[in-house]
């Protein structure tokens, strides 16, 4: 059996994926029982957080083990397979091993260095455990990687290289103030009592937020929360909690709010956040820029003199253009972009034949014998390239400056708890998921340290990694071999209990004082004549390559393969049972 992960991360999918992607915990648990269903998996463990979905398992068969595990994400997280594939990658063996370690250590998070990330590892382990779908590898694997996490945040200083995804959402919001100078003084909303949403209302009243309100479907842990953090010794917060049904209300009041629940819906609409600003500033909230969106805007407009309009419905012409949704152009490439070269061709020779209207040759515009040449080269390039590229020329619009924003909201849910929309309201500042992965990727220089004391650390964490990977695969090699060690011990108790039963047949006198003494006698010669072998072989098969002395073992003593299997999953049920670490 072997190690397979495949995932999907912010690394490799863009946020709008993911978040389609992302499964809630009753698709978590199914994914998992249908993965150890499946004929390529014996184990199964799923890694799902705001910015990453990974799927690890045991499989005797990579290229089906790989198929399978990538068309299970497809079918629970309802994204396609052939939609979904280009964004997935795969770790095999040692780099999967590899690739969860440095996950642990937090080399791999948005944020460099960020310790939730061990929480989430945790928490995955203990889910896998109670499903029974994590045996003695992934047991060993996931708690190794708590250990290595562990280990890196102690031993080096991976925590200055970067922080939580809280503190770098609060770093946005701010805006490159000061995070406890921006929050002094303010109120704060947060929505959600779960681990993110706790360790956000915690990073909050620890930058100086004065008054933080706690919203939750179950009242009951908003009270817990809102408790903890009045009795917290390191802050004079005050806080309350509230229904879910007051969100409304509390948003008029905050002046940040905090959002991260398991909503398969919108917690917060465009809507609801405009008339919150309304409410507040008296006038209403509007669209900060007046222009549609790239994504949404239509053909635009060419000033005036920009291009030469040609008669596409004139009735000398051969062809019909009307087709052309917006006109015939020859120097406006837009209006030719996917007519063929004959097409271009027959134009051509239309407009050199002199029958093209008369236009008032003013202000430089082309005569027929232009407009032939033009378009015979146009003809060229479709024939070169098989169609005209479409450009565009946007008119300048002047930039708006943005009012100051009177509500800071931060989503840390995937999928998204806020309106998109809400980005392109005035008087509101939104930083979710997306806009810090492009903050990330964008700062990336500052935040994956190259040079330095942060360097220094990175650099000590990737070696632990290294260190550790090696060290889990000699451990699991050397693991391999011990059921057929453990076999051929059981093996040499029954001879020995067999020669002592033939001896007593012979001797029927004997004293059990010398019985005694001659079993033991026995026994000793065995394990002598054992330990040596055994020993060795435990130390070659933890070595690269050591997997073949277990076989070797086997045949050389002509071991039973269902007594060494029956060992195996002796040992792989007690491991399914192991708490986490």
């Amino acid at each position: 059996m072997s190690l397979l992960v495949v995932g999907l991360s912010h690394r490799s999918a863009p946020v709008s994926v993911l978040e389609r992607a992302s499964l809630h915990a009753d698709a978590q648990c199914k994914l998992l029982q249908d993965t150890v269903a499946a004929e390529p998996a014996a184990e199964a463990a799923l890694l799902a957080t705001c910015n990453r979905i990974e799927l690890y398992a045991d499989v005797d068969k990579f290229h089906a083990g790989v198929a399978e595990l990538s068309t299970l994400l497809a079918q629970h997280s309802g994204v396609g397979l052939d939609e979904l594939t280009p964004y997935l990658y795969v770790h095999y063996e040692d780099r999967a091993v590899h690739h969860l370690f440095s996950v642990a250590c937090g080399l791999d998070s948005m944020v460099v260095g960020e310790g939730q990330i061990l929480g989430q590892i945790k928490d995955s382990l203990a889910r896998a455990q109670d499903l029974h779908t994590a045996g003695r590898l992934l047991n060993d694997l996931f708690q190794q990687a708590l250990r290595v996490g562990k280990r890196a945040h102690s031993e080096t200083g991976i925590d200055r290289a970067g922080q939580s995804l809280v503190t770098f959402g609060l770093e946005q919001l701010a805006a490159g103030a000061d995070v406890q100078t921006w929050a002094r003084g303010k109120k704060a909303l947060v929505i959600g009592a779960g681990s993110m949403s706790s360790l956000a209302a915690a990073t909050l009243a620890r930058a100086g937020i004065a008054e933080i309100v706690v919203a939750n479907r179950t009242f009951e842990r908003a009270e817990r929360l809102a408790e903890i953090l009045s009795e917290g010794d390191d802050t004079d917060v005050l806080a309350r909690a509230v229904p879910m049904d007051a969100v409304p209300a509390e948003l008029t009041r905050a002046d940040v709010a905090v959002s991260c629940t398991g909503a398969t819906g919108l917690v917060l609409t465009a809507d609801a956040v405009a008339a919150t600003v309304e409410g507040r500033t008296g006038a209403p909230a509007a669209v900060a820029d007046g222009a549609r969106p790239a994504a949404d805007a239509g053909p635009i407009a060419v000033p005036e003199g920009a291009e030469t309009p040609l008669p596409g419905a004139d009735e000398n012409c051969p062809l019909d253009l009307s087709s052309v949704p917006t006109g015939f152009s020859v120097m406006g490439e837009a209006a030719v972009a996917g007519l063929d070269a004959a097409t271009l061709e027959q134009h051509g020779a239309w407009a050199a034949g002199g029958t093209a209207v008369d236009r008032p040759r003013e202000t430089g515009r082309p005569g027929a014998g232009t407009d032939a040449e033009l378009i015979n080269a146009l003809a060229a390039t479709a024939a070169s390239v098989g169609r005209i590229p479409e450009r565009r020329r946007p008119e300048p619009v002047a930039e708006v400056p943005r009012p100051q924003p009177v509500l800071f909201l931060l989503d840390l849910a995937m999928p998204r708890d806020i309106d998109a929309a809400v980005h392109r309201l005035a008087g509101v500042r939104l930083v979710d998921i997306e806009s810090l992965a492009e903050a990330s990727a964008t700062g990336s220089d500052k935040r994956t340290p190259s040079a330095g004391p942060m360097a220094a650390d990175v650099d000590m964490v990737r070696r632990i990694v290294g260190d550790e990977v090696a060290a889990f695969g000699a451990a699991q090699r050397a693991a391999h071999i011990t059921p057929t060690v453990v076999a051929l011990r059981s093996m040499a108790a029954d001879v020995v209990a067999g020669e002592i039963a033939r001896l007593e047949g012979r001797l029927p006198g004997l004293d059990d004082k010398h019985r005694a003494e001659i079993t033991q006698t026995v026994k000793r010669v065995v394990d002598k004549l054992l330990h040596a072998p055994t020993v060795r072989v435990k130390q070659l098969a933890a070595e690269p390559g050591g997997a073949g002395y277990a076989d070797a073992l086997r045949t050389l003593f002509d071991l039973d393969q269902e007594t060494v299997a029956s060992v195996s999953r002796t040992e792989n049920s007690t491991e399914k049972n192991r708490g986490p670490a």
